[in-house]
């Protein structure tokens, strides 16, 4: 074959190969701009429409009897979102206290404008709380979505959180007593048991701590803040991600690199919270043994093992510094640590299901 022929046909070819190339771009480019354009598909209620500019990458699903407010209602219940209405912050916004024009007083998040962040806690509380109900869950009212801007409305619950009554306490939020603290575990079991067992699939939490735990007047705790909650598909028993929580309830495994979020890290930070309970300790706070800094589960977990677990407890629990409990509490403070010390195993597999946590602690 001649030279020039040769140039021409490979010269064709070239052309054919980048056209082809160049083509499947466009249509990749095309069914990715199709996907990231789907707008959120909201009900209306009360006459408000979604606004059309509300463009989001996946779509939202709502329970109906969940109520549209509007920005503007929002802003006027809150004085514009007063610095003196915050009540408390969660993973990515501060919550508020609203009075609304009904007399009602509600919670509402604010959550953090960030498109991505913004958008991944609305989603994953509306898509938790939003169909789910259990007596020991935050209960979510509604929801305003508004430009970028994504809130959240809760019921108000007026105790505030678990970390206030634990850590600030003061003449007006006396240390709580220990029926009160072993009674509100119990309800953080209860919560944590049907979203792990009764809800299908089940629910991760991820952020289990003193915080995220509100009490009612009656102290009777709500788990709140799911906005770095995942559901777990039914065939696997491990949702991929990234590593989420707060340091000092968060499992060894995660420390370790392992980024499979299961319910039994679930377990674990829940642990952590009852020797929290137990102590009055941050866990993110070492203690002081010896002269060396400890972190707290190893503390606590060394008293257990050593059979000196009373030694741990918040000295208001005991009238102060050295004084024994009544022997009653005794023995269920000390079956109360045996299940934290189960739960804050090292070994995801020792730890006992939310299931057997709660039928434990009824035992107490």
């Amino acid at each position: 074959m001649e030279p020039v022929i040769q140039a021409l046909l490979a010269a064709c070819g070239s052309f054919f190969l980048v056209s082809l190339l160049f083509g499947v771009a466009i249509l990749c480019l095309h069914a990715f701009r199709n996907r990231s354009s789907r707008v959120l598909n909201l009900p209306s209620r009360g006459g408000e429409r979604p606004r059309a500019g509300a463009s989001i990458n996946e779509s939202v699903t709502f329970d109906p009897s969940l109520d549209r407010i509007s920005m503007a209602r929002l802003a006027a219940a809150t004085g514009n979102f007063a610095a003196d209405r915050i009540v408390g912050d969660g993973s990515f916004g501060f919550v508020y206290r609203a009075e609304m024009p009904d007399g009602r007083t509600v919670a509402v998040k604010k959550l953090s404008p960030d498109a991505f962040h913004g958008f991944r806690e609305f989603r994953a509380e509306v898509e938790t709380l939003g169909r789910i109900r259990h007596q020991n869950l935050a209960r979510i009212l509604g929801y305003c979505v508004s430009g970028s801007d994504r809130l959240l409305i809760y019921e108000f619950l007026e105790q505030g959180s678990l970390d206030q009554w634990l850590h600030e306490t003061s003449s007006s939020r006396p240390p709580l007593p220990w029926a009160a603290r072993l009674g509100v575990i119990r309800g953080v079991a209860a919560g944590l048991a049907f979203l792990h067992a009764d809800c299908k699939p089940p629910i991760i939490h991820r952020d289990i701590k003193a915080s995220n735990v509100l009490l009612d007047g009656g102290f009777e705790a709500r788990i709140t803040d799911f906005g770095l909650a995942r559901r777990v598909d039914s065939s696997r028993s491990h949702v991929s991600t990234q590593v989420a929580g707060t340091m000092g309830y968060m499992p060894p495994e995660y420390r370790d690199g392992l980024t499979a979020a299961t319910v039994k890290a679930d377990v674990y930070s829940f642990g952590i919270l009852m020797f929290e309970v137990a102590s009055g300790r941050r866990p993110n706070w070492p203690v002081l043994v010896k002269g060396k800094e400890v972190a707290l589960v190893r503390w606590a977990r060394g008293l257990v093992e050593g059979g000196s677990g009373l030694e741990l407890l918040d000295p208001a629990l005991m009238g102060g510094e050295g004084a024994a409990p009544p022997a009653a509490e005794e023995e269920q403070v000390k079956g109360f640590l045996t299940v934290a010390h189960r739960c804050t195993s090292n070994a995801s597999r020792a730890r006992p299901s939310m299931g057997e946590v709660l039928n434990l602690l009824d035992q107490l």
